[in-house]
């Protein structure tokens, strides 16, 4: 493999991991164990484990907003909205993908209570780039923003939590996965 196909197998490991052990409880030996590769070597494609884990945030956040903005290219707010819904119902349903955006919103929050501001900015503006896109394609409307990305967060605590389809919190939000 070349060292970009290996940066590309890091970011997939790194995102696996993180999301099972979060920042502080994830080890680069883990991610290097997945990967296949030393951890010298894991040490030459990234600085260090705050670089891996900004690598796998970057790809989670644009992975989301990809598929938001093409799902919702051209529509009316109304449609984009339902569209923009159903493409991140296809996300959510990978569970590594789920976890580890729980894991990177506690991950912004610890950092910037620890001083690392630069890392929890970095984390935040790639959330504000996935919200900047929703504001858009619903019509720049605030209120209707929030509600999109209020039930997005219900949605992403629902799943998490494994909740099962007929619990109370799926029925009154209308928006229970598919079961399988």
């Amino acid at each position: 493999m070349s060292a970009e196909e290996r940066r590309e197998a890091v970011v997939r490991a790194a995102l696996a991991e993180f999301a099972r052990g979060g920042y502080a409880g994830t080890s680069t030996a883990a991610i290097a164990r997945r990967v296949g590769v030393s951890q010298p070597y894991l040490f030459r494609l990234f600085a260090d484990k705050r670089a891996i884990f900004l690598a796998a945030a970057a790809r989670c956040c644009d992975q989301i907003r990809v598929r938001l903005a093409e799902a919702s290219e051209g529509l009316p707010p109304d449609e984009a909205g339902r569209a923009m819904a159903d493409a991140y119902a296809l996300l959510t349903a990978d569970r590594e993908q789920l976890l580890f955006q729980m894991q990177m919103y506690a991950a912004a929050g610890v950092a910037e209570e620890a001083g690392d501001h630069a890392f929890a900015d970095r984390l935040r503006r790639a959330w504000g780039e996935i919200w900047d896109l929703v504001h858009l394609r619903l019509g720049a409307e605030g209120d209707r923003t929030v509600d999109f990305m209020g039930q997005g967060m219900l949605i992403n605590a629902m799943l998490a939590l494994n909740l099962p389809t007929e619990h109370r919190a799926w029925v009154a939000c209308g928006q229970a996965p598919e079961a399988g």
